[in-house]
């Protein structure tokens, strides 16, 4: 569920951002900024709901169309809130700062790929395909902190509860 999803990415982007800034040493935002935007990057499916990736992202124009939408339910959250809150949400729903926006991306895609080895481990050899276009698309995103994470940390998403 949303719910689920939403705290693993804000783990996931947390630990990316202090990779990129405290081991990488390369110029990040807050680590804690990162992870509360996390929080809220997928508030729009609140209303939107969930449009699953392979339609999503199958042309430029269904792209664009689907981030408008995005926005639109976004804006249209934020209208819900008392006025005195509505610029403290604005940059979180709305992911206005793109470096923040940056480490949210491929911290949402580490979340997918965990979820594909999950789904393996379980025995779902249908998600083999999916698994491998993940890895492609974070190799494609050319992030330092996310191979690093890639190189030492995935492992263990891997191992059952006995093996760890």
């Amino acid at each position: 569920n949303i719910q689920e999803h939403s705290h693993q990415v804000a783990v996931l982007a947390h630990a990316l951002a202090l990779i990129r800034r405290d081991i990488l040493k390369l110029p990040c935002p807050d680590p804690d900024r990162c992870a509360v935007a996390t929080l809220y990057h997928d508030a729009s499916e609140i209303l939107t709901g969930d449009m699953p990736t392979p339609i999503k992202y199958y042309n430029p124009d269904i792209k664009v169309a689907y981030k408008q939408v995005e926005r639109i339910a976004g804006e249209r959250l934020l209208k819900m809130l008392p006025q005195e809150l509505v610029s403290c949400y604005t940059p979180l729903v709305l992911e206005e700062d793109e470096e923040i926006a940056t480490i949210v991306k491929a911290a949402d895609k580490l979340s997918a790929y965990i979820k594909c080895v999950e789904e393996q481990k379980a025995g779902n050899t249908e998600i083999d395909s999916a698994e491998a276009a993940t890895m492609a698309a974070m190799k494609a995103m050319d992030r330092p902190e996310l191979d690093w994470f890639i190189d030492n940390c995935l492992e263990p998403f891997r191992l059952n509860l006995d093996q760890l």
